[in-house]
């Protein structure tokens, strides 16, 4: 027990270092005057962090959070913060993902803020994603269920709804009770098994009244930066170019 543990601390320690070199790396996008999105999760956590060094620095920017963890954070590490009520448009934002495809089409939803997360992707003119090896994938929902927001309101019918869909439906929980999202609403992680066509299933799922948004992110990134324990491997769309491998 004692060796495991050990074992698995290393593994941890070796995961985190490759999150930390994708996101430090999807930060040298960032220039003067830019407008940010500030994505949810831990490995963006290391791109709000070297982004606070660099405006201790003198860079100056804008962060637009999509979520009150990112927003928390942002201040603790000095970023000033806007909306797009006062940026409609947002020139580079940075998030995370819970599995990528070869497409470059995402499961997101891991950390609960896929809606604003999608909402800030959407008016967005670059979307980067940091994420370590481990989340690639062959086929969208092989190793993450697929989270879908939904209202409280008759929330177990819109549930059965997804069921009839083709998924093993689990509300998610945090301490026993329900978790709850920052638009306070339910979450519902769906287990869809290998998704085959994933653009017919983000449409099929926002189709059901109650649902709010879905984790399936279509034709909304530009660029996938990988953290692998070779380097750093950048994936773009139809193209793919290595460093440090």
């Amino acid at each position: 027990m004692y060796s495991f543990s050990i074992t698995r601390l290393g593994e941890l320690l070796e995961q985190n270092e490759m999150k930390k070199l994708a996101a430090e790396k999807a930060v040298e996008y960032i220039e003067d005057g830019m407008v940010v999105g500030l994505g949810t999760g831990s490995t963006v956590e290391f791109a709000l962090k070297k982004l606070g060094d660099m405006i201790k620095e003198g860079l100056k920017i804008q962060g637009i959070p999509t979520s009150l963890r990112t927003k928390k954070s942002a201040i603790n590490y000095g970023i000033p913060l806007t909306n797009l009520e006062e940026h409609q448009e947002i020139d580079v934002t940075i998030d995370g993902a819970d599995e990528v495809d070869s497409n470059l089409n995402l499961i997101k939803g891991g950390g609960g803020a896929l809606t604003r997360e999608k909402i800030i992707a959407y008016h967005s003119k670059k979307v980067i994603i940091v994420i370590d090896e481990t989340k690639i994938a062959k086929r969208l929902g092989i190793h993450n269920p697929l989270p879908v927001e939904v209202v409280k309101y008759e929330w177990k019918a819109t549930m059965r709804a997804l069921e009839d869909i083709g998924c093993i439906p689990e509300l998610r929980t945090i301490t026993g009770e329900p978790y709850i999202t920052d638009n306070q609403n339910y979450i519902i992680d769906c287990d869809f098994g290998k998704i085959e066509e994933p653009e017919l299933l983000e449409k099929n799922i926002n189709l059901i009244p109650g649902v709010v948004e879905n984790g399936l992110f279509i034709d909304l990134v530009d660029e996938v930066i990988v953290g692998s324990k070779q380097g750093i491997m950048t994936l773009e769309r139809q193209i793919m170019s290595q460093e440090g491998i």
